[in-house]
């Protein structure tokens, strides 16, 4: 009896937790997130990546900074368990596994390109674009929750959905990236700081 009192009490406070926005907090929303994204020249951030496996009883854990500049250069380097760090830069990604360098033209794949994109955006937290994506507006206690679903066929081959965490200043805090398999990519951002005077020896390989 104390265990099914305790599982509804759970699916109770569940539900108050995560609640679905109105039609004006989620236009009140997109307009807080764009007019942050566009102040963003750079972000420079900690992060903690956690890659869900549903064959794995653990999630893989890796940590390391992300830095970007606009208008799309990206860099994830990792630091732990390994040093490893992926370049999007020119339509080129660039990879260099401990000293192991490589790197691929994603400029004439459009679905990497638009992957490349997407990241970008999301890192900015603008990915608002109705023609896109099916969107879904939670909010959360003083933060928010995004849900991106692709409308292109293509591109949901390879990313079921996108999830975005908003803080109350409108700064992208988590993204997860949801596989058709339902195996999730989820990135947790801290100690971020935006618009501090990056080099482009930063995004150097």
């Amino acid at each position: 009896m104390h265990k099914i009192l305790f599982l509804v009490f759970f699916i109770s406070v569940s539900a108050i937790a995560q609640k679905e926005m109105t039609s004006t907090e989620a236009t009140a929303l997109r307009t807080k997130v764009k007019t942050r994204a566009e102040a963003v020249t750079t972000v420079l951030s900690d992060f903690t990546q956690y890659k869900h496996l549903d064959f794995l009883s653990d999630d893989i854990v890796s940590q390391g900074q992300l830095a970007f500049k606009a208008p799309s250069l990206v860099k994830w380097e990792y630091t732990k368990p390994f040093a490893y760090s992926v370049l999007f830069k020119n339509e080129t990604l660039y990879i260099n596994d401990d000293g192991n360098k490589s790197n691929m033209d994603v400029g004439s794949n459009k679905i990497f390109k638009q992957l490349n994109q997407l990241i970008t955006a999301s890192i900015r937290g603008d990915m608002f674009d109705e023609d896109e994506f099916n969107i879904k507006y939670f909010k959360i206690n003083d933060s928010s929750l995004v849900y991106f679903l692709p409308k292109d066929e293509r591109l949901s081959n390879f990313i079921k959905a996108f999830h975005l965490s908003f803080n109350a200043n409108g700064d992208v805090t988590e993204v997860k990236m949801i596989e058709p398999s339902d195996d999730y990519t989820q990135i947790k951002f801290t100690e971020r700081v935006v618009n501090k005077t990056l080099s482009d020896a930063v995004f150097t390989q």
